[in-house]
């Protein structure tokens, strides 16, 4: 029952948070002002990182709270959270100083999740756990760092390729 209380309140946060780049909800930018605020950051196009990221989290989030394709709806999570770790990088350890604690934690929790599973309370469980094969497990583990890695790459290229980044 720990699993479940665990993958659940971590996969409604994070739906949650895909919800506010997606549609706005709780007081969130939606795809617009998220693509927006990516872009500024070098995060480009905008609009499809937006999109990748909302999905990423809402996705991810519905997947974990259910139960359902734990290790991809994990590394989605986990993927995100990388990504959003580096964003705050500059900011130190702390949340309250704008660090990366929050979505460190969030992601190192959702890494934890494609290790242990979903628990018997899933729907992988009720299906056989055939979304959730122990090699799907080692293949979702194993995707996060490059994917992060890429994502943060093409961010650093892209500024270091705009004039504006340089003066700024």
């Amino acid at each position: 029952m720990a699993v479940l209380g665990v993958r659940a309140a971590l996969g409604a946060t994070i739906f949650a948070h895909g919800a506010q780049k997606l549609f706005g909800w709780f007081g969130g930018g939606g795809l617009s002002g998220t693509a927006e605020g990516f872009e500024q950051m070098g995060y480009r196009p905008g609009s499809t990182m937006a999109l990748v990221a909302g999905m990423g989290e809402a996705a991810g989030g519905a997947c974990l709270v259910l139960g359902l394709g734990t290790p991809a709806g994990a590394a989605a999570v986990a993927g995100t959270m990388g990504v959003a770790s580096e964003m705050h990088l500059r900011n130190g350890f702390f949340n309250a100083n704008g660090g990366y604690e929050y979505p460190a934690l969030i992601g190192l929790t959702a890494m934890s999740l494609i290790v242990s599973g979903p628990g018997r309370v899933s729907l992988d469980s009720v299906t056989g756990h055939c979304l959730d094969r122990p090699w799907m497990r080692a293949v979702a583990g194993a995707s996060v760092i490059p994917a992060v890695a890429t994502v943060v790459a093409r961010k650093r290229t892209a500024l270091a390729a705009d004039p504006r980044a340089a003066n700024g």
